[in-house]
């Protein structure tokens, strides 16, 4: 059983405060390119990643519904939070997409036998296809991206799934205001120091508001209602409607 956390506003000024500090030490630091910092911590990811979101990976599986049949998973990585998925859904057919092919190949091993298909791609530019997918997923990998990025992908979502589908997201959330702009005055100064065109990713985080997020969903269809929320990690579920209403 997750639990719900909300932080107070003592413990968000804390944190504001923590994140000013880590932000001056980050930009006196070389910024990353996105496959590039994947494949120089591949040996450490599932650790690191096990550590901060270990229960969530184990309890996702427990937000989709019954009869999952097709499922699309973007920024898979090394498909931690399959392991649930494929225990509950054993004959569920998956597609993971991720940029980094040293992700995916440990994924393709960990899943050797189940119905797991890996794209190595990005995923705002690689087509989805149309009224496809059952559901799909995103775990730990859109706070990578700005505003506009996150708009084009909910679309491109809304699209690829049946009518009557849903998205589950569970991501990293800006606790207020005041940390979304922070996280994107960091983002453009980063990008400016790298010199990388902007078609290239930057490892930089710019999350989001609950609220911008939910907006960006309901902007490209969906109907959307928060699961879970411990501190600054937040689950979405988004569902497509038929033109009726909720299904």
């Amino acid at each position: 059983m997750l639990n719900n956390k909300i932080r107070t506003q003592e413990e968000i000024d804390t944190y504001l405060l923590d994140l000013k500090r880590w932000m001056a030490e980050e930009e006196k630091k070389p910024p990353e390119e996105m496959t590039a910092f994947f494949v120089s911590r591949l040996d450490r990811y599932e650790d690191v990643h096990l550590e901060n979101w270990g229960e969530l990976y184990a309890h996702i599986a427990e937000f989709f519904d019954e009869g999952l049949t097709a499922l699309l998973d973007i920024g898979c990585g090394t498909g931690l939070e399959l392991e649930a998925i494929f225990r509950r859904f054993p004959e569920a057919q998956v597609t993971g997409i991720d940029l980094s092919a040293g992700m995916l190949s440990r994924a393709r091993e960990k899943y050797a036998g189940m119905n797991f298909y890996a794209v190595e791609a990005d995923y705002f530019s690689c087509p989805f296809p149309t009224g496809t997918y059952d559901a799909a997923l995103s775990f730990e990998t859109l706070h990578h991206y700005p505003y506009e990025k996150k708009g084009k992908i909910y679309e491109k979502l809304f699209h690829t799934l049946k009518t009557g589908g849903y998205y589950i997201e569970c991501d990293y959330v800006a606790c207020c205001w005041e940390e979304e702009s922070l996280c994107r005055e960091h983002y453009s100064r980063m990008r400016r120091k790298s010199g990388l065109p902007e078609d290239i990713f930057l490892h930089v985080d710019t999350p989001l508001t609950l609220e911008h997020q939910r907006e960006l969903m309901e902007a490209a269809g969906f109907r959307v209602w928060v699961l879970y929320q411990n501190s600054g990690t937040v689950l979405f579920r988004a569902e497509k409607q038929n033109k009726g209403g909720r299904i």
